[in-house]
């Protein structure tokens, strides 16, 4: 009992002094290199919960404190410090930035790389964090919506399809409005090769380290020959020298979400019964959706399993494989990828000579579908899916009998799901890229660096049509009229060739630190292409050979880049580059570009708590554009061409075949863009930055297949330099960490891009129109006109009554000449919106992690054509057969059938203004999953979540041209995905 007494007396003792040990540490945290505070700064006792972070003045309070702990101070881009607890009340403590860290803010800028904060042009890049979520089956997906002046349309919800991608607007009418796209220091051939759904289908995402994203020509100029449109620099993920395995699985169900509204069976059959009654013996006695019949529920999959380490202990390296599945709605419709890639990255002789190796093995498989939409909505939807007595696969279709065999009647609408399915569309693109990129440091001369990078693509692709011959299958005549029952197939082969050689010297004075650069690039392209057609056709004339003429690219360039007292950068460049594509006289282009920015926080404001960045951009430059599509490649040269059998001239009983010139114009060149940018970064508490730009662009000697006047040359029309046109705008891009914390992080990231195009001039003032593909042959509905924006909609001015209604085949006289005729057309919108906005956020608590991210467009405008063409009562009565039309005919009661006033009215302008959230992610986190360092991700989200819109038809987001001819769906995808690290 004595004992237990003294034990307890001897814990009272040390009560108090165990309270004592137990304080508060308080003090200031700041930058090493500038002595200025750092807020949002962790402040956490290591291996415990408790921590806090500093104030905007840096400073922090950490209390409960005992003696012998360790305080960790981390913040991103500095290297953590730990200081131990030994009862002291304060302690100051200097981060440092971290080496390693800071390359999160190197941005590539062509042939080279710089810190962001030192770049003088308008770049933006983002990295893996920054990605969006979801099944981003290809590349551009992951930075939709996520860059100013950067949109990304795919144009409808086919799998693996290719997405449009401007910058900025673009900056022609008909040459290649697409940005250049550099993988690894490799520029990629954006031709999309036969058997692929897109040119950027072969790259995995997952082997994406970044993106940086030129837009102004002082930051684009480098590339000059392709620069005018901007450039997006992909660099994939290097080796490591620590082993690390990353697997990622993700699946995902898909459906449609919904129709275009057209009438049900029932009130179909009221409509005949009205408009059509002739046509009641002819109906059926179903009721069949046919949206629904050609629409499926889809899967996703994929698969990616990523090995980084040493490879014999010395070579960093990286192994990828990686698996995508995807299901179109359309039935039969599907997309699958399989990828390898590799890269190396060693370096010796302590580091002054590196080299990294990159390459990639792509096989695309994919089963096309045909755009069935519009058969869907005329199908009359009182009429089976299948009919057992139907001669043609047990699929229902109008047919009548010769003699006794079964013949599809001429005219009559083809069963849209027999034609899917009755179609075997299917084709691959075998794809190897990469490149080799050797880095030398002279040992004499340590300042002076070469770099040659040598860079291969090649693609072979095929793709083969069947459909089972003459009288099986109903649907061949609108097949390709393949009645022969044997297949139609082309083959192409794509090889894209890179020698790019250049100095880089970099040397410091005093204050002035300098870089320059001057090198040499080559690069070929070639094409070959067999295609054979119907090989049981007893006129088959054996396969055919297409050789294109091969394009060849030629650059020399130089840059210096100047940077005094870290205040005042000014960089210059030029390039002059050659083609292939235009004659000796016309074949070199002239790039310069300059930019200069002020590092304003460096000289006003360097003691600011409040001011982290602030610094002012000013650029200039030029750019070109030579792309009018490898089949123009030979139009400077005239190209004698002998005729076919059907065209020869008989001199007595021999025939001599015909010697035809092909159109040529020796006097084409380069189409050039000026660019003039301004902009100001700003950041405020190291937590929120952001830049602010504004631009204008104008395009002269517009590369334009326009008219020529008869007899003077050997075509109607034929490429030209006619015009000019500008493009000015304004874009806002901002990220701020709202919180920072060891537990709790939210990061936010807004975009806002506001741009307007006008043609400024065209030949002789003359339009140009743009066939409408409806409405019938030669009819048009977009034009290029002095004055407004490309692509707008040339319509008759539509006439209402008192209560606002449309009255039908009433148009606005214009001219005043007493009659409605081509001349009262007027312009009247366009596609282009008046602002694009992107919103992202990515919430951290703990270990769950949420993000959702949304685009919206403002001011856009569409053509419903698919109202206009099909949404008159006229309608029911298709070709002598009866025909659904959309319920909206209701809101005009229009009765005329393919009147081409009616067709081009304004009446079918809508607003096409739109909100769409992309995507929404909730996934939790399991930390030391299976040992230290390892971790599995659990998550959930939905793709295609919601979209807000006024538009009365399926999607406001469609192609550049505005027009709503009906869409492939995008679908609505649920994800469950599990990602593993060790």
């Amino acid at each position: 009992m004595k004992a237990i007494y003294k034990k307890l007396l001897f814990l009272l003792l040390i009560l108090p002094l165990s309270a004592l040990s137990q304080s508060t540490l308080s003090g200031t945290v700041t930058d090493k290199a500038s002595g200025q505070p750092l807020p949002g700064v962790n402040v956490v006792v290591e291996g415990s919960n408790n921590g806090v972070s500093t104030d905007f003045d840096g400073k922090y309070q950490l209390a409960n404190l005992k003696v012998g702990e360790t305080v960790v101070f981390s913040y991103v881009g500095y290297s953590s410090v730990s200081v131990k607890f030994t009862g002291q009340a304060t302690e100051n403590v200097s981060l440092q930035e971290d080496a390693n860290q800071l390359q999160e803010v190197v941005v590539q800028v062509g042939y080279g790389t710089v810190k962001k904060k030192d770049a003088t042009g308008a770049v933006a890049v983002i990295g893996t964090k920054d990605f969006n979520q979801g099944n981003n089956v290809t590349v551009e997906n992951l930075l939709s919506g996520r860059i100013a002046g950067v949109t990304i349309n795919a144009g409808g919800g086919a799998p693996g399809t290719g997405t449009t991608i401007r910058v900025r607007g673009g900056s022609s009418l008909y040459a290649n409005n697409n940005p250049l796209i550099v993988i690894d220091g490799l520029p990629l051939d954006d031709r999309t090769n036969t058997g692929s759904t897109s040119y950027l289908g072969g790259i995995n995402p997952a082997d994406i380290e970044s993106f940086s994203v030129l837009k102004d020509a002082s930051a684009t100029a480098i590339y000059g020959s392709r620069a005018a449109n901007g450039v997006i620099l992909i660099t994939t993920k290097r080796g490591s020298k620590k082993l690390s395995v990353d697997y990622n699985f993700q699946y995902g169900s898909g459906h449609k979400i919904s129709n275009v509204n057209v009438f049900g069976a029932n009130d179909f059959r009221e409509l005949i019964q009205t408009y059509q009654p002739g046509f009641l013996p002819r109906l059926g006695t179903h009721d069949t959706n046919w949206q629904d019949e050609i629409y499926r529920r889809t899967d996703f999959v994929d698969n990616n399993v990523s090995l980084r380490g040493n490879l014999f202990g010395v070579i960093p390296g990286r192994l990828t494989i990686g698996n995508t599945y995807q299901e179109g709605l359309r039935l039969t419709n599907d997309y699958t990828r399989n990828t390898v890639s590799t890269s190396l990255n060693p370096s010796f002789l302590n580091d002054h000579l590196k080299f990294r190796v990159n390459a990639t093995f792509t096989n695309e498989q994919s089963r096309f579908a045909d755009a069935v939409e519009g058969t869907a909505l005329l199908f009359d939807p009182t009429q089976p899916v299948y009919d057992a007595q139907s001669p043609f696969g047990g699929f229902f279709e109008y047919y009548g009998l010769v003699g006794n065999l079964p013949v599809p009647t001429a005219l009559a609408p083809r069963n849209p799901v027999a034609q899917l399915m009755q179609t075997n569309d299917s084709g691959f693109n075998d794809r190897i890229y990469g490149n080799v990129e050797t880095d030398y440091k002279f040992h004499f001369l340590p300042e002076l660096r070469a770099v040659v990078n040598l860079g291969y693509d090649q693609q072979r692709g095929k793709r083969t049509r069947y459909v089972n011959g003459g009288n099986t299958v109903a649907s061949s005549p609108s097949n390709g009229d393949l009645f022969y029952g044997t297949d139609e197939t082309s083959e192409r082969l794509l090889i894209n060739r890179l020698f790019d050689g250049y100095l880089v010297y970099n040397k410091t004075f005093s204050k002035l630190s300098t870089e320059f650069q001057a090198g040499y690039s080559y690069q070929k392209f070639e094409s070959k292409e067999y295609k054979t057609n119907n090989v049981n056709n007893p006129t088959y004339g054996g396969p055919v050979v297409d050789i294109k003429t091969p394009i060849v690219l030629l650059g020399l360039f130089g840059r210096a880049n100047f940077n005094y007292d870290d205040k005042y950068l000014l960089t210059l460049s030029y390039r002059r580059d050659g083609t292939s594509r235009f004659s000796e006289d016309n074949r070199w282009g002239n790039f310069p570009a300059a930019a200069f920015a002020w590092k304003m926080n460096n000289q006003f404001f360097k003691d600011s708590k409040t001011l982290s960045d602030l610094k002012l951009r000013l650029g200039w430059g030029v750019t070109g554009v030579q792309d009018i599509g490898e089949n123009n490649a030979d139009d400077w040269l005239q190209v004698i061409q002998t005729g076919t059998a059907e065209s020869q001239y008989y001199f007595g009983p021999t025939p001599y075949p015909l010697a035809v010139s092909q159109y040529y114009n020796p006097d084409i060149k380069w189409e050039e863009t000026t660019t003039y940018n301004a902009g100001i970064d700003f950041g405020f508490f190291n937590r929120i930055n952001g830049s602010v730009d504004v631009f204008y662009k104008l395009t002269q000697d517009m590369l334009i297949p326009a008219a020529i006047p008869d007899g003077s040359n050997f075509s109607n029309a034929g490429y030209q330099n006619i015009g000019d046109m500008s493009t000015k705008g304004v874009e806002v891009g901002i990220n701020a960490d709202i919180i920072k914390k060891e537990n709790l992080n939210w990061n936010v990231n807004f975009t806002f891009t506001k741009f307007e195009r006008r043609i400024e001039e065209l030949a002789l003032d003359n339009d140009i129109f743009i066939a409408s593909e409806f409405g019938g042959t030669g009819a048009t509905l977009g034009i290029h006109r002095e004055g407004y924006t490309p692509n707008s909609f040339y319509v008759y001015k539509q006439l209402y009554d008192t209560a606002g209604d449309p009255i039908e085949s009433a148009f606005a006289d214009l001219n005043g000449d007493g009659i409605i005729t081509d001349k009262d057309r007027y312009i009247a919108y366009n596609p282009d919106p008046d602002a694009v906005f992107g919103f992202a956020s990515s919430l951290n608590v703990w270990n769950f992690d949420f993000s959702f991210n949304l685009r919206a467009s403002l001011g856009n405008h569409v053509f419903n054509a698919v109202n206009a063409t099909r949404s008159v009562y006229g309608y029911l009565n298709f070709n002598g057969f009866p025909s659904n039309i959309p319920t909206s005919v209701v809101d005009t009661n229009f009765s005329e059938y393919n009147q081409t006033e009616t067709i081009f009215s304004d009446n079918y302008i809508e607003d096409g203004s739109f909100l769409r959230v992309d995507n929404i992610t909730l996934g939790y986190t399991f930390k030391k999953f299976v040992s230290e360092g390892s971790s599995l991700r659990l998550s959930f989200g939905v793709q295609n979540a919601f979209l807000f819109t006024k538009y009365s038809g399926l999607d406001p987001e469609i192609n550049n041209s505005g027009i709503d001819n009906t869409i492939y769906p995008r679908q609505r995808t649920f994800l469950f995905g599990a990602n593993v690290k060790f």
